[in-house]
């Protein structure tokens, strides 16, 4: 049976991101009474935060008011605020800027990951992450601001080092960023510099297993790398990251190391629990996994607390095949989709997430797409890479913006958010 203390319960949801404003939309859309508390008052597509990273879109264009997404929801109320901790016993969250705690009569977390440097988290001031709009805009200052030093030294060693663009992590996100980084090198930059030519930039994917897009198919991680290859971009596979500094890395193939100067440094390589979900884990007692994720039920609770869900990527679930579950957007979606209809009584059963396949995009006309009934590459899946992301962005005009300004740099080949808004250096 469902969880209700009583006939209209007061459900707090903790997080705006994917799997919290699903949950939200579909409670508020039938009249329930909703609290969503995010540290930040929009909701960030973060699918395309690279493209923020390379100055292909600006931050605005992937991200949306959750106040706009919920403004006809008059039950639904949004408290721009940071959740700090969670009174199992009183059913209460409190806040940081908030002046009186928040009871709930359910609870829904939902406050995503944040990223994980595996131990070194001094690497971080060299080598920053891609989770958050602040992420993106220093990694858009470092690239760009690289080749902007370069253009003022005089050295050929320091220039070097200034044009080697380092990813680490060869999931999505890092193929995404060494296609994207390679891309406006060799196209959007290439007739901007008059000192050295932007082509000669040398951008390298390090990835520590066998291959890259390990949750791929095969043949699909192979035309994956062939497509950056094909853009100039080199990818080293079983190459672990031993040493981050401020003038490049050390790399282990095998029983070699290399290293290897470079100016500009970027992460993609884990994520693990955010702060709040590190609390709840501890105040409930949850049982988690190396990354933090909570291990729930199959109704998505925890062990013990029908009136606690997690969902998103804190959650520890198991899919076909007994594999846990990926911490991507989809599956995100429709934990918070299939938590509200629990809470509103319209699903009694568990959760089964509906797996419609996974893509990756390298950069123009280069894609791979695996489907559960097609595995293919190239134009045709770029083309629907492009349509797929534009149909889940949550409002109609961060629509149109997107496909206006894709359209204009497939014509053009230029990108109109190339500004320099942090400290490059």
């Amino acid at each position: 049976m469902t969880a209700r203390p009583h006939d209209d319960p007061h459900v707090v949801i903790v997080g705006g991101g994917f799997g919290g404003l699903y949950a939200a939309k579909t409670l508020a859309k039938a009249g329930a009474n909703v609290t969503v508390v995010d540290a930040r008052n929009f909701h960030l597509f973060q699918p395309l935060l690279y493209q923020v990273a390379t100055g292909g879109l600006s931050p605005g264009d992937i991200a949306s008011p959750i106040r706009s997404v919920l403004k006809r929801a008059h039950r639904a109320r949004v408290l721009h605020d940071e959740a700090i901790d969670v009174q199992a016993h009183e059913r209460r969250v409190l806040l940081r800027d908030g002046a009186a705690a928040l009871d709930y009569d359910l609870l829904i977390v939902a406050t995503g990951s944040r990223t994980s440097y595996f131990g070194h988290d001094d690497w971080a001031v060299r080598a920053p992450g891609l989770k958050t709009v602040e992420d993106a805009i220093e990694m858009r200052s470092r690239v760009l601001g690289a080749f902007e030093r370069a253009e003022m030294e005089p050295d050929h060693v320091r220039r070097a080092a200034l044009l080697t663009f380092v990813i680490i992590g060869g999931g999505p996100t890092g193929v995404e960023l060494a296609g994207a980084v390679a891309e406006l090198a060799r196209s959007a930059l290439a007739r901007d510099f008059r000192r050295f030519d932007p082509r000669d930039a040398r951008v390298l994917l390090l990835e520590g297993g066998e291959r890259i897009l390990p949750s791929f198919p095969p043949e699909l991680s192979a035309r994956a790398v062939r497509s950056l290859e094909h853009l100039g971009a080199q990818v080293w596979t079983g190459a672990m990251v031993t040493d981050v500094d401020g003038e490049g890395v050390e790399v282990r193939r095998g029983n070699a190391s290399e290293r290897m100067a470079a100016a500009t440094m970027l992460w993609a390589a884990g994520v693990t629990a955010t702060s709040f979900g590190e609390v709840v884990a501890t105040r409930f007692g949850a049982t988690r996994d190396r990354g933090g994720r909570m291990r729930v039920t199959p109704h998505l609770t925890l062990p013990g607390r029908d009136d606690v869900y997690v969902i998103g990527d804190l959650a520890l679930v198991d899919g076909p095949g007994g594999r846990p579950l990926p911490g991507v957007a989809p599956v995100a979606m429709q934990q918070g989709a299939y938590v509200a209809r629990r809470i509103l009584g319209r699903t009694e059963g568990p959760f089964r997430y509906r797996d419609k396949g996974q893509m990756a995009v390298i950069g123009r006309n280069a894609a791979v797409c695996d489907l559960p009934l097609a595995r293919f590459s190239g134009f045709p899946a770029w083309v629907l890479w492009l349509f797929i992301h534009i149909a889940y962005l949550i409002e109609f005009d961060n629509k149109v913006l997107v496909l206006v300004q894709w359209a204009f740099a497939y014509v053009t080949r230029e990108r109109g958010a190339r500004l320099i808004t942090a400290n490059p250096r």
